[in-house]
């Protein structure tokens, strides 16, 4: 497999990118092994993410897929089928892939994400690079009414240091005495793009942690880690992530890039 190398952040040997993909989803079975345009979906996650940086593992836990990601060239592991988080099974990756100790940060771009950014993973990976940086993520500006109240869509606040407060599947924070048909014009609200970065000790960390009270609530597995008072920094990106969770999503994507 020949992927164009994109130089996008000098530090990029010190990261480990690593993508957690199952096969049984509930919503759409098969989903990382789907043909988009003669490649399937975890090719095209993988041959992305090679294009920000030189390491990159496939974490899975089916056969099919491992046998996919070995027949177009790529890296791949065999982990639990018993994770119900991707952070908990490229975790378990972590103790499989060999010489991981040459890596200080370590990268979960899901294997539903074929149309992410190259520049998005860079931007991951320059946060996570300062010392004082224990989780990153990536933030985006909503602009519409729609994704605002869209519970699919987590939304973010953040504090003066851009590390996050909270997230919701509900918009925060909540504007009184405004129609809410225009909360987005009178309020910055970002909603939550689901990538991370981490140090590589503290992904070891929190995915010991037991699930939390506001997790629970939300159905978000990174309220665990503010709850355990980790902090999360976030960058703010201008792409709009594409991700797949149905087969109607892939065809509305589809439809996009015709």
């Amino acid at each position: 497999m020949n992927v164009k190398k994109i130089k996008l952040y000098d530090n990029n040997m010190n990261a480990l990118v690593i993508i957690p993909a199952r096969y049984g989803s509930t919503r759409f079975p098969g989903k990382p092994l789907v043909k988009i345009k003669g490649k399937s979906m975890i090719q095209r996650v993988y041959e992305q993410a090679k294009k920000a940086a030189e390491h990159v593992w496939v974490a899975t836990d089916d056969m099919r897929i491992e046998s996919a990601v070995t027949k177009f060239g790529g890296m791949c592991v065999m982990t639990s089928s018993q994770h119900t988080s991707g952070t908990d099974r490229i975790a378990e990756a972590l103790d499989l892939i060999p010489d991981t100790q040459q890596f200080n940060v370590i990268v979960n771009i899901q294997g539903d994400e074929p149309f992410i950014e190259p520049t998005q993973i860079s931007q991951l990976i320059e946060l996570c690079s300062h010392s004082d940086v224990q989780i990153a993520t990536l933030i985006k500006k909503i602009d519409s009414v729609d994704d605002l109240f869209n519970p699919n869509k987590p939304k973010v606040i953040c504090n003066k240091q851009n590390n996050a407060i909270y997230f919701s599947r509900s918009p925060i924070p909540f504007m009184r005495d405004v129609e809410k048909s225009i909360w987005h014009n009178k309020h910055t609200f970002y909603k939550h793009i689901g990538v991370y970065a981490y140090k590589k000790n503290v992904l070891k960390e929190i995915t010991k942690l037991t699930p939390t009270v506001l997790e629970i609530a939300e159905n978000l597995e990174q309220l665990r880690w503010i709850e355990h008072n980790y902090t999360i920094k976030t960058g703010v990106t201008e792409y709009e992530n594409l991700s797949v969770d149905t087969q109607e999503d892939l065809d509305a994507i589809l439809k996009i890039l015709k």
